[in-house]
């Protein structure tokens, strides 16, 4: 740092900075000449803040990544049963007042850093100026806007009251310790204790919102909670009582039946769609309404700003991307694999069983061949018995199968024996063997051929007791079968009954006759399933088969209605060929959920995380964001606007230089994490100088341009995103609940740090290190009197009358707003005037 440049009375009184010396000539300027300079200086400034609003969001986004980094643990549930849960590693009010602060307050933090090392660890004005004036800024003039933006006839409450009461008190208290340490306990001098306690008041700071968000006041007890964005966080919970840990799994229970509720609400809309569209959109919904981090309506904020696009406009293409890798997922899961055409070749029957009637004669059954087809292929096949006799009931046979290069499919025929004897079914079987080239015999490679005896009207039932639909089936065909004959056209009767599964809920009822014509084997009852979409579903009900009826005059239907000594042989024979029921002739089907809709949901609900849309994963997408421009407005089909590319050119410098920041998918975003704070510190000296040149060319003390330019530059951004949280977000947390936590840290990092090690500094060298506490202690005065109205405001208006922070009457929101705005403008101008000496200080 260079010394003063002279002393004459039209001298400027400007030092060289750590990065930019003074602009020379220094002396004998005009003042419209300093007035041009002063221009240029601010102009540089703004262009200066655009960068460090554009590199601290390259930052944030390294924290997200970050803080959004999730790790697996099992869980029993209460039935014992054990599932594995993907929980967040970061605790949210952890990330919120460290990392977050951090990315949101870096500038103003490594300024007051910066410049204690440029002026050789002597105390500065425009670092704590900065910090104070911002903290200022926050919580008067973005608590006022998010009061006034809320639309008409809606309020925003904060959620987690006693992480804000926390906050608010150390926010408060930040301002009196440094008041107390600057003219009070050692007026003038900060010891090097002060300034270290000052730093170790972070983590109290830290620490005590973890215990009130965790609200751990007895016993602690680790377990797992769902957050609002659908991802398990985990979680110390009180134990004041048996019940109190938070349980998981309920938490997830809201998230899914949020989900599910959408989807239902969609599928009325568009009645048209297949389940996998109404799946995308339900998500996209959900990235759209659910609560979103203050990283991302910080970069929200600033893209629009800068002609880089809405960050919801991604959403549509995440939803799309998030379903196809679930989608992907559960095919892996469900050990479902794609059909390989380079695998070797394999034959098989298809099908693997036949049914057929004892006079029916000849039939063929089919041979298929799929995988690798080029080559020629022979296989041997042949009959072997069961209950069925070669000779007796079919025609003993064996051959060989000639695959040519490229044909998949060959048949060859077999032969049954018909004859007037009244036998029950019977079966072969016929197997593949012997490929040439060996190793080609796929399966099933044993085919088994029913004989269905003719000459009785049939026995009549379903192939199984139990049936399990999932609800998604929509329409099921449930098979009677008609074994031992098919002579006659026969009527079954049916009917369905409820179980715990009810008609035109879970199902719709049917009712009515089966007609299986003469040789007709098989027939089906159609039943129709109710998709309700439900997350967890298990009911049952009934269908019964009533007795069957030969239709038409028969003699077994005559021989009945005589008495059995008056019937003659024939007549008997004829009843034991009667058609009749068998043994399964009630079915019990069971509806459960839908696998695939539950782990569908399952999934999505973990990803159902707007805020993983601000991370990039390689270098190429951030430059062909950086040269692309991008409508501001959230609408897809409309074109960027004017504003939008003007504001794309004015800030290409900075897209394109910051898009040499490593994305944040490399190392899990710490490598951007590094190199974006070090780029934040370089931009910020630059800042620094800048300003200190600006002041001094314009007769503006360094307090004052801390307060009133600097301040505000660095907490536009904030503004914005705060202004977008507080509309879209349920709750006022994300808007104004982290502006006390954000103050708070302000001053333990930026003035705690900068303040240690400028103490240890003159400690080491046997000095004191000085602190002039007037311009200081006065604003810091004039906010911890401004934030205790603000405060007992906010708290006011949680009253039935408003219902909240933010909001509320149209009358009562501008009072606020206007209040609170009056607060900051006195803020400033008492300020002012008590650094020229116009109003008396400390």
């Amino acid at each position: 740092m260079g010394e003063p440049h002279n002393n004459s009375s039209t001298l400027i009184q400007c030092t060289d900075g750590l990065v930019i010396p003074c602009w020379l000539p220094l002396q004998d300027l005009t003042t419209m000449e300093r007035i041009c300079r002063g221009l240029v200086y601010f102009i540089a400034l703004v262009y200066l803040f655009i960068g460090v609003s554009i590199i601290s969001d390259r930052f944030m986004a390294a924290i997200e990544v970050i803080t959004s980094q999730e790790r697996e643990v099992k869980v029993r549930k209460s039935n014992g049963e054990r599932h594995i849960l993907v929980v967040r590693v970061w605790n949210e009010t952890v990330a919120n007042l460290t990392l977050m602060a951090l990315g949101s307050s870096a500038p103003e933090i490594l300024l007051s850093v910066i410049e204690i090392y440029a002026k050789h660890f002597e105390a500065g004005d425009l670092g704590p100026g900065t910090i104070v004036g911002s903290a200022a800024y926050n919580l008067f003039i973005i608590i006022a806007i998010c009061v006034s933006v809320i639309p008409k006839g809606e309020t925003r409450r904060i959620k987690h009251l006693s992480v804000f009461f926390v906050t608010a008190t150390w926010s408060v208290f930040a301002y009196i310790w440094l008041y107390a340490i600057l003219a009070i306990i050692t007026p003038g001098i900060v010891e090097v204790w002060e300034a270290l306690l000052t730093f170790i008041f972070f983590p109290a700071t830290v620490l005590t919102a973890y215990m009130a968000d965790r609200k751990m006041y007895k016993y602690i007890r680790k377990g797992y909670r769902m957050n609002r964005r659908g991802v398990i966080v985990q979680a110390e919970a009180l134990e004041l009582g048996s019940n109190d840990l938070m349980d998981a799994e309920d938490a997830h229970e809201e998230i899914k039946t949020e989900y599910i509720t959408t989807l239902k609400e969609l599928r009325a809309q568009h009645p048209t769609c297949d389940l996998e569209s109404l799946e995308r959109m339900a998500h996209e919904l959900l990235l759209n309404r659910g609560p979103k981090s203050r990283a991302f309506y910080r970069i929200q904020a600033t893209r629009k700003l800068m002609g880089s696009g809405d960050l919801l406009r991604r959403i549509s293409e995440r939803a799309q991307s998030d379903l196809s890798e679930v989608k992907a997922e559960l095919q892996r899961e469900s050990g479902a694999a794609e059909f390989n055409p380079s695998a070797s070749s394999k034959v098989i029957f298809e099908p693997a069983t036949y049914t057929v009637l004892e006079s029916c004669g000849r039939f063929d059954v089919r041979v298929l061949r799929h995988g690798d087809v080029d080559g020629p292929l022979m296989i041997d096949y042949c009959t072997e018995d069961g209950t069925a006799t070669a000779g007796a009931d079919y025609i003993a046979t064996k051959g060989t199968l000639h695959f040519a290069p490229g044909e998949k499919e060959k048949s060859f025929s077999l032969e049954v024996i018909d004859d007037d004897v009244f036998e029950a079914d019977e079966h072969f079987y016929v197997r593949l063997r012997n490929s040439q080239p060996p190793g080609m015999i796929g399966s099933p490679n044993l085919a088994t051929i029913i004989i269905m005896d003719d000459d009785h009207g049939g026995i009549f039932k379903f192939t199984k007791q139990n049936f399990e639909l999932v609800e998604s089936v929509g329409t099921y065909e449930l098979n009677v079968n008609r074994c031992s004959g098919a002579r006659g056209r026969v009527l079954v009767p049916y009917w369905t009954e409820d179980g715990t599964a009810k008609n035109g809920k879970e199902y719709d009822s049917v009712e009515g006759h089966l007609v299986f014509e003469n040789n007709e084997s098989e027939k089906s009852i159609i039943l129709t399933i109710i998709k309700e979409d439900s997350y967890e579903k298990d009911v049952l009900f009934y269908v019964q088969l009533g007795e069957p009826q030969m239709c038409g005059a028969s003699l077994a239907a005559s021989a009945e209605k005589k008495r059995p000594e008056d019937r003659t042989e024939q007549e008997k024979v004829a009843l034991l060929g009667k058609p009749r029921l068998g043994e399964i002739t009630r079915a019990q089907i069971r509806i459960k959920e839908s696998k695939e809709f539950k782990n569908t949901v399952d999934k999505l609900v973990q990803r159902a995380n707007a805020s993983l849309l601000i991370g990039t994963s390689s270098w190429k997408e951030q430059f062909v964001e950086a040269v692309n421009v991008s409508a501001s407005d959230e609408s897809d089909e409309k074109a960027p606007s004017y504003m939008d590319y003007f504001m794309h050119c004015l800030t290409f410098f900075w897209k394109v230089a910051f898009a040499f920041v490593p994305p944040t998918g490399l190392f899990r975003g710490y490598l951007c994490f590094v190199i974006s704070i070090v780029v934040i510190g370089i931009v910020t000296a630059v800042i620094g100088d800048v300003a200190s040149h600006f002041g001094a060319t314009l007769g503006i003390k360094d307090s004052v341009t801390a307060i009133v330019f600097v301040a505000l530059g660095t907490s536009i951004p904030d503004t914005f995103a705060s202004k977008v949280a507080a509309i879209q977000d349920k709750y006022a947390d994300a808007s104004i609940g982290n502006v006390t936590g954000s103050n708070a840290v302000n001053v333990f990092l930026g003035i705690g740090v900068a303040w240690s090690l400028a103490a240890i500094y003159h400690n080491y060298h046997g000095n004191a290190f000085k602190v002039n506490p007037g311009n200081l202690a006065f604003s810091v005065t004039m906010f911890c009197i401004g934030a205790g109205i603000t405060i007992i405001v906010l708290l006011l208006r949680r009253s039935k009358s408003i219902g909240g922070e933010l909001g509320g009457p149209v009358v009562a929101k501008y009072i606020t707003s206007g209040f609170l705005f009056l607060l900051w403008v006195m803020y400033l101008v008492l300020s002012s005037l008590e650094v020229y000496g116009v109003v008396k200080g400390f």
